[in-house]
């Protein structure tokens, strides 16, 4: 419901009525008036001045006399160079929260029948979830959530990268190093385990590799380059993926692991479904920490053949080409990219490759024409060849294809590098913020005379709206550095301090049902707090509106935090349950009700909690 659209339909009349303008509703854009002038909503006169043929001053009066005489809702104006601000009647407020209360689903929009795929997470099976895939997997949760409370039927995926050389690099460490070590005999969780083994292979071959470069056919190599006149300052550590590929004993041995498991060896095979099973456990136990689930999975090693039979008819159409050495390739140089290899000389798949198929599998299985790609902004060059070639493709999604790029996020000590082990691991992270909550708990007291159970949920709620509310409010495209201790404080622009507002409101109306709520018909002098609340009301649908269009969730988790900054005052400066009389407490109660309901469903979208206590 547009709670605006009857004075846009005043301000339409009136344009007929004085000068015979026709325009419509649509075109008339209302405006919340900026702090700084009088007034609660504001025309802006300039589009009309040069039609009319008159001074925006004249018009503004002419405009706003009209109004004032002919309305209901709007009793004053005042105009101020190019823009005419009006002040709403008690009435329309009264209206307009009635309005809102009697709405069941406020913000959400009706099915539109159409369904939209959304992937998030997409994580490796050679390591844990880490500091950037909580950030990922947080986003595409939340505009899967928020793309449900625009009508669309999402369905949420992730594709697990399952094999290759890295996944070999964990096997063939645990194979050589492991002694039979399981996630139970350990007491760790299973993708922890084999994430330590990636990490322990890479130390074997890094000092491998140093032993190597002072071996004679290493300095040999060295020397001869160096006589060369090539530039050797940096030789070794661009030299590091040829020694892994030509030289490197252990990095042997991983390569014939992958074709091993290629081929389908046996015993290949069954090593990497063992360790592939302890990591989806371990991945299923940090999801549900998260409060995320996803509607089917897709893994690499079932979908990287997909594309070869895309690339075949698009040999035939003329859309891809072959090169002398067998392998096949794309030209997209006619639209400012380069071209790009689909098939290997061998026949082996690239990326790309396996992308194109995995779109046209879920086109396949789901009928959907729109996909959305949460993905790393490292990849942005990536998904534009990708869209391009499925458009080329002529297929009936490709114009619905977007790639929800966002920029990656570090901690205040720096960026991650999980081959040498220093990634920040998604538990270890989500119990860090716990474990902050709980000590600004244990110095405050006020959680002590409850349960353990419910204290511990509490503190749960609280310790993961603030790990969300700071990862999602960042737009996603900007690069971020995110601060445990930062994100928990209860003043600032955090989930906590949005969690408090909540809290309050829910305290507020326990206290309030225990005694009987009347009308609020008779209510007047609404105040400028009052209006700033409801006028932040209005806007929640179209804040929902506008952060699905733009897979934005950041848009949200900010209107939440203004909404809630501005309760928080009006909780300070205007008495609610000792109102001056029957009618005030009355609105009070309702306001503070809806404003409560609003934040609950934003953070609900969000993905976050509002806990009953602080």
């Amino acid at each position: 419901m547009d709670h605006l659209v009857g004075i846009r339909r005043d301000f339409v009349r009136c344009l007929a009525e004085k000068f015979g303008y026709n325009t419509t509703q649509d075109n008339v854009p209302v405006n919340e008036t900026r702090r700084e002038f009088s007034g609660d909503y504001t025309f802006v006169l300039f589009p009309y001045v040069k039609e009319l043929r008159k001074s925006p001053a004249e018009l503004g009066a002419v405009i706003g006399d009209w109004l004032v005489a002919h309305t209901d809702n709007i009793i004053s104006y005042q105009v101020v160079q190019g823009f005419l601000n009006v002040s709403m009647s008690d009435g329309f407020w009264k209206h307009t929260l009635d309005d809102i209360s009697s709405i069941k689903d406020y913000g959400s929009s009706p099915a539109t029948g159409e369904k939209v795929i959304v992937e998030f997470s997409s994580p490796n099976t050679n390591k844990p979830l880490h500091l950037g895939h909580i950030r990922n997997i947080l986003l595409g949760w939340s505009c899967a959530r928020i793309l449900e409370a625009n009508g669309y039927d999402v369905i949420k995926t992730q594709v697990i990268n399952d094999r290759g050389i890295a996944i070999c690099k964990s096997m063939l460490a645990w194979q050589k190093f492991g002694n039979g070590a399981t996630p139970e005999s350990l007491q760790i969780k299973g993708d922890h385990m084999v994430g330590d083994y990636y990490v322990l292979f890479e130390k074997t071959f890094r000092t491998e590799y140093e032993m190597w470069q002072q071996s004679a056919e290493g300095q040999a190599i060295y020397q001869k380059l160096k006589k060369a006149g090539q530039d050797t300052d940096s030789f070794f550590k661009e030299y590091k993926n040829t020694y892994f590929n030509d030289y490197s004993v252990i990095g042997g041995e991983a390569r014939q692991m992958l074709l091993d498991w290629e081929a389908g060896k046996p015993e290949v095979r069954a090593l990497w479904h063992q360790m592939n099973g302890w990591v989806y456990r371990g991945f299923d136990e940090t999801y549900t920490k998260l409060g995320v689930s996803f509607d089917c999975v897709y893994y690499e090693s079932e979908t990287y053949l997909l594309g070869k039979k895309a690339i075949d008819d698009g040999l035939q159409k003329g859309i891809f080409y072959r090169q002398d050495d067998g392998s096949v390739w794309v030209n997209l140089e006619d639209v400012g990219m380069d071209r790009k290899i689909l098939l290997r000389s061998d026949g082996t798949s690239v990326y790309m490759t396996q992308d194109i198929g995995t779109a046209q599998k879920r086109y396949e299985d789901y009928g959907i024409r729109r996909m959305v790609y949460t993905v790393a902004d490292e990849q942005d060059y990536h998904f534009k060849v990708l869209f391009e070639i499925l458009r080329r493709m002529e297929e009936p999604y490709a114009d619905g294809l977007h790639h929800l790029s966002y920029g990656m996020v570090e901690l205040p000590t720096g960026r991650m590098k999980s081959r040498e082990g220093t990634v920040v691991d998604a538990d270890d992270l989500i119990t860090e913020v716990i474990s902050e909550v709980r000590t600004i708990s244990e110095e405050r007291g006020e959680l002590a005379a409850l349960p353990i159970e419910e204290q511990e949920l509490i503190l749960r709620q609280i310790g993961l709206g603030a790990l969300k509310f700071f990862m999602i409010k960042v737009q996603p495209r900007k690069r971020m550095i995110f601060d445990p201790r930062e994100s928990v404080d209860m003043q600032g622009q955090t989930g906590p301090y949005i969690q408090n507002a909540g809290v309050r409101i829910k305290s507020v109306l326990r206290k309030a049902n225990t005694e009987t709520a009347g009308s609020y018909d008779k209510y007047s002098d609404v105040s400028e707090l009052e209006k700033a609340l409801l006028r932040q009301l209005i806007q929640f649908p179209q804040v929902v509106k506008e952060a699905g269009i733009n897979y934005d969730p950041s848009a949200l988790a900010n209107y939440a935090y203004q909404l809630a900054r501005d309760y928080h005052r009006f909780y300070h400066e205007v008495r609610i349950l000792n109102a001056p009389d029957a009618a005030a407490k009355n609105f009070r109660i309702a306001l503070s009700g809806q404003v409560g309901r609003v934040l609950e469903k934003a953070f609900y979208l969000l993905g976050i909690e509002m806990p009953e206590r602080m």
